[in-house]
């Protein structure tokens, strides 16, 4: 499995996510309060070196393909993503671990990006399952995983510890290789 891809369309690239990110991504990381819904903690310089850490150890076992994320526009660097949870064998991964800066949320950057992500899971990996995990208390996140298509698939009941030690709820959400190009005709038009 390429775990060194990089992912665009006219708005979007997804380049890999190496050590030097850091600087660039520190701004941004900033902004975050990760630790409200997810059990990732970016708030300290340190902090967001053993998080990228992290990301790099699992692509280099086979576990994720972590991105740094530009705006071409604009020419700048607004965040970072992933594929994670890898399931070679069952043809299974997630999408998450995303977050941008508060000046590209709303705009349909994520939506674009999430479409580039797709595409390359299901018509180049040629996965047959594409998740999202995400805490039932973040109304935002959950409503932009539904304009994607996904369905809500079921709740794991505090599952994951976060901020305050507060044990929260997963909502599984999930797109089929067979639910795709309906999906991709029907929720991404704009960009095929």
């Amino acid at each position: 499995m390429n775990t060194d891809i990089s992912l665009e369309n006219g708005l979007v690239q997804l380049l890999p996510l190496s050590k030097n990110h850091v600087d660039i991504l520190w701004p941004i990381a900033q902004e975050m309060d990760l630790l409200q819904y997810g059990p990732n903690d970016i708030s300290t310089f340190e902090k967001l070196e053993a998080y990228i850490d992290t990301a790099l150890n699992e692509a280099r076992e086979g576990r994720s393909i972590p991105f740094i994320i530009y705006n071409k526009v604009t020419k700048e660097c607004v965040g970072s993503t992933r594929f994670g949870h890898i399931d070679p064998k069952n043809k299974v991964l997630h999408i998450g671990w995303t977050w941008i800066s508060q000046a590209s949320r709303g705009t349909g950057f994520n939506h674009q990006m999430k479409f580039l992500m797709l595409h390359h899971a299901f018509e180049n990996m040629e996965f047959e399952k594409v998740e999202f995990r995400i805490d039932e208390r973040n109304l935002r996140s959950r409503k932009a995983v539904e304009k994607l298509g996904a369905t809500l698939e079921g709740i794991l009941r505090k599952n994951v510890i976060v901020k305050n030690n507060f044990r929260r709820s997963s909502c599984c959400y999930g797109i089929l290789r067979e639910e795709w190009n309906q999906i991709k005709e029907t929720k991404f038009k704009a960009y095929i």
